[in-house]
């Protein structure tokens, strides 16, 4: 019985011997390799850029601006967005990156309460974070993270300067403007007459309008009908200058007056380079588009938090015609 039971033991230590002789030549094994579960790369962050521009050569920059950096930090982008601001399709667009769960939205700011309702209730229920880019939202009423792009109010304060420098000190100026007021043309138009409030002898008038072509036409005849002496015009959407322009064309000579907008109209730099504008507002769209990535990245990595509430400006300038060429 004895001598079984030392068999037994001797047979279960050379058994044990060999497992461990074995498993320790396999851990110093050349070509032993991790589990492929330790080994897989992190998911890169989803993001989507949504714009209600596609296919305008500011919101083409931002695209590309944004593309290159999510490339840079191993994100994926997707840029979407409508054409002709359609904001029914904007907002659903909105929708459906929410849905999706994506891990961050960066998109052209809406002052609606549509627009606020979305990012407010539905993104920020599911946690994804949100950044306005190139136009903004107050950040109270939508929840947003930050904002990248212009400091719209500075910009209307270079514009009304510009034509301070160029037409004078006294003088009829028209300023033209969407009747839906976005938060970033009311900081435009804020900033426009605080600088000629200063000044007795200009007088200035709002003229408000959709955007349609016609009624840019409309808004334009009517406001020079009344205004008969009018020496400069602004138009602090930029979309509306091309029609603008036109209307003024049919009436006498464009070169008679002082002409200003922004750049993030489809037409604003063509018009520059064409001679029918004295300046326009330049901004950094590509800067936009880069830096709103960094931020979104900054945030999700938890390097950054929270972002800056009242938003990250981009530089602006003043282009005049020579600019241009």
């Amino acid at each position: 019985m004895r001598k079984t039971l030392l068999f037994v033991l001797g047979a279960v230590c050379v058994t044990l011997f060999y497992f461990t002789i074995s498993s320790a030549g396999k851990a110093f094994r050349s070509d032993w390799e991790l589990p492929e579960a330790s080994v897989q790369r992190q998911e890169q962050y989803r993001l989507v850029l949504i714009t209600q521009e596609l296919d305008t050569p500011f919101w083409d920059k931002v695209g590309d601006g944004a593309q290159e950096q999510a490339l840079k930090e191993g994100a994926s982008l997707e840029v979407w967005g409508s054409y002709g601001r359609n904001q029914d399709d904007f907002l659903k667009k909105i929708e459906i990156a929410t849905a999706s769960k994506v891990d961050g939205i960066i998109v052209q700011g809406l002052d609606t309460d549509a627009f606020k309702t979305l990012t407010k209730s539905k993104a920020a229920f599911y946690g994804i974070p949100v950044i306005t880019v190139a136009n903004d939202v107050p950040m109270a009423e939508s929840l947003r993270r930050t904002y990248v792009g212009s400091d719209h109010y500075n910009a209307g304060q270079m514009i009304a300067r510009q034509l301070l420098a160029d037409m004078g000190e006294s003088g009829t100026v028209i300023l033209m403007g969407d009747s839906r007021r976005e938060y970033d043309l009311k900081q435009r138009l804020s900033g426009i007459l605080d600088v000629l409030g200063n000044y007795p002898d200009i007088r200035t008038e709002y003229a408000e309008t959709p955007d349609t072509r016609e009624q840019v036409f409309s808004a334009t005849r009517d406001s020079m009908n009344r205004m008969p002496d009018v020496d400069a015009f602004i138009a602090v959407n930029a979309n509306m200058v091309g029609a603008m322009l036109q209307e003024i064309g049919r009436r006498s000579r464009v070169d008679a007056y002082h002409v200003y907008t922004f750049d993030d109209g489809k037409e604003s730099l063509s018009l520059l380079e064409r001679g029918m504008l004295d300046g326009v507002i330049g901004q950094s769209p590509e800067m936009m588009g880069k830096l709103s990535v960094q931020r979104m990245i900054e945030w999700l990595n938890g390097e950054t938090v929270p972002l800056d509430i009242n938003g990250y400006y981009t530089d602006i300038q003043m282009l005049k015609e020579a600019d241009s060429q």
